[in-house]
């Protein structure tokens, strides 16, 4: 008998006294670990089958029960109720033999928070914060088209201002018209800022009819008043919020929203392709990738994904095409149904159309697979857009500058700034920094004078800013440098920061939401190796300074060495090290037979033993 035989046996037992209702069943390992949770519409039939030779044969299945020492179960009225709850347990424990959602990107939303003053920001995080959220937004840069048309028409910011306090004077957004200027005293008032909250809030909830009918009142009021330039630029808001309206109906009455999923295999690793067509046009791309699929079936695979997509967001299309048949499809589209508060329709199309638009996403799929798992390498346009969707920024950056300090105890501090620009390191652009007013070890000081020095130096220039500013470190060096930005009057550059040991990525107004990307995404192996060039130029700039610094001090001291002899040393050998290596001929090739002499005699003798 196998030394397992018993403990099966065991199990086989409580299994026999399971309900024969619908519910949800939860394998457990010997140190009581849930290690996979599945539903059924009879618990007792779905959990006996597991200990049939057929599906003991099977690599999972037989590995699942021999490691699984008890089970235990949740009854429920229906399919349906087991459907959920099922998905909501591994979200819960997320049991390693279970199919987990993983290296997803979030849809984004727009959030208008519950303040005194009222911003808008794009999140991908839903929180019970007091604020309102609207959304998702397909594509995800539409978000960020939305806010920036909100920042144009309605001057409602989404700075990171302290708004609970007033300000000496406004910044850039205020100036270009983005802004009406709530941080400083008399430049709007309460009550003309909520008129514009309410105007973005009408605005993002869709009521465009409401939203132009305020105008028009707003407009025969200022016209009346003779505020002529009011009145014109109400105007042309409202010719705006009209044409949107317009292209609103238009599009809803194009057709159905839908969902298209692709994958390619090669177990253990699966890339999924899900392309999202709204009004008959593909608006966005997500990728989904796994390492830990060795007993790969689509189909069990698929039925675990929809649940895990489409209960966790908000929104959920008309139709949704699948690349294979599952069982519980019915029961899915009953749930999702109920979610949406409309029908939900789950097709496998065999032919047609819709046969094609299922082959052009299982070869995207092909094609994410290779790019993920074979290395190939991306385009720069590719990676500038992964990147601004991973880091949630508001353009693809094409040039990101990255800062690193360097010092020993608080000693020789130093700083760099490297650049990779289109692609690639530009070293032309690299910057070194020695601090010059930080005492002591104070990192965050440190960051604030450097970032300060950078981009006071480009306004005076009239540079622009680069589309990223990383800083290797975490939150308190990033707030150092968002301290040192906002001094100088620059409050919506995007700001990144990505602290060592974790590699979680931190971005300036998201600190609650930190990136954490899997070891095998490109951006993340982007981000890490600016950052450790970034280290690299500043440790090396730092190990410069110190060697100059030592073989100065040293050099100080050997006699009949003068100012002149001890710079060519200096700019020759760069190093003590090197100086004390050097023989007499390789040192009066640089400064002379007499002085090399005297520099010989210098080590020689520091060399020799002293005596008693």
């Amino acid at each position: 008998m196998s030394p397992r035989e018993p403990a099966r046996n065991l199990l086989r037992e409580k299994v026999a006294q399971l309900p024969l209702g619908p519910g949800v069943y939860l394998y457990k390992d010997a140190a009581g670990k849930i290690i996979y949770v599945g539903k059924a519409k009879s618990l007792r039939a779905r959990v006996r089958s597991y200990f049939n030779e057929d599906r003991l044969a099977e690599p999972k299945t037989g590995t699942l029960i021999s490691e699984a020492r008890d089970v235990d179960h949740i009854l429920v009225d229906n399919e349906k109720e087991a459907l959920a709850l099922e998905n909501n347990l591994i979200k819960q424990y997320k049991p390693r033999f279970n199919v987990l959602l993983r290296d997803d990107k979030t849809y984004p939303y727009i959030k208008l928070t519950a303040e005194r003053f009222p911003r808008v920001y794009v999140t991908r995080r839903l929180k019970k914060d007091g604020a309102s959220y609207f959304g998702p937004y397909l594509p995800g840069n539409l978000a960020h088209r939305t806010v920036h048309f909100i920042h144009r028409h309605f001057l409602v910011p989404s700075c990171k201002v302290d708004l609970n306090r007033y300000h000496p004077k406004p910044c850039l957004q205020y100036h270009i018209h983005r802004c009406l200027g709530p941080c400083v005293e008399g430049l709007t008032t309460p009550e003309a800022y909520a008129e514009a909250v309410k105007r973005v809030r009408l605005f993002l909830e869709g009521r465009h009819a409401a939203l132009a009918g305020e105008l028009r009142a707003r407009i025969a009021e200022a016209a009346e008043e003779e505020r002529f330039e009011e009145a014109a630029s109400l105007r042309d808001l409202l010719s705006t919020v009209e044409e949107l309206d317009q292209r609103q109906k238009m599009a809803a009455a194009s057709g159905d929203d839908v969902d298209i999923f692709g994958y390619y295999a090669e177990p253990p690793l699966v890339a999924v392709n899900l392309f999202h067509l709204r009004n008959g046009q593909i608006v966005d791309r997500r990728e989904f990738f796994w390492e830990d699929q060795p007993e790969f079936e689509a189909a069990e695979f698929f039925s675990a994904l929809l649940l895990q997509i489409y209960l966790e967001q908000q929104y959920v299309p008309g139709i949704i095409h699948v690349p294979v048949e599952f069982e519980d499809r019915e029961v899915m589209e009953e749930l999702l149904s109920e979610k949406r508060q409309r029908k939900v329709e789950i097709h496998t199309p065999q032919r047609g159309q819709k046969r094609a638009m299922l082959n052009l996403a299982q070869t995207n799929a092909k094609h994410s697979f290779d790019a993920r798992f074979r290395v190939l390498k991306p385009s720069s346009s590719a990676i500038q857009e992964a990147l601004q969707d991973a880091l949630n920024l508001p353009e693809a950056p094409k040039r990101i500058e990255c800062f690193d300090i360097s010092h020993i105890q608080g000693a020789e501090k130093v700083a760099s700034m490297v650049v990779w620009e289109e692609g690639r390191m530009k070293k032309a652009d690299y910057r070194k920094f020695i601090i010059r007013t930080v005492e002591g070890n104070d990192d965050f000081a440190s960051m604030r004078e450097v970032v300060t020095r950078r981009y006071s130096r480009l306004q005076e220039e009239g540079t622009a800013m680069p589309g990223l500013v990383l800083i290797d470190g975490g939150l308190g060096q990033l707030h150092a440098a968002a301290e040192a930005l906002e001094a100088i009057g620059i409050i919506n550059q995007p700001l990144a920061s990505i602290a060592k040991r974790e590699e979680i990525i931190y971005v300036l107004g998201q600190e609650n939401e930190p990136v954490v990307l899997d070891r095998f995404s490109p951006i993340l192996h982007l981000i890490q190796s600016i950052r450790d060039e970034a280290h690299r130029f500043a440790v090396t700039f730092h190990r410069t300074r110190r060697n100059a610094r030592t073989l100065t001090s040293e050099l100080d001291q050997i006699p009949g060495v003068g100012e002149v002899t001890r710079r060519k040393l200096l700019k020759e050998f760069g190093s003590s090290t090197l100086v004390r290596q050097a023989t007499e001929d390789e040192l009066a090739r640089r400064i002379g037979r007499a002085a090399a002499k005297k520099v010989r005699a210098f080590y020689e003798n520091e060399q020799q033993p002293v005596g008693d």
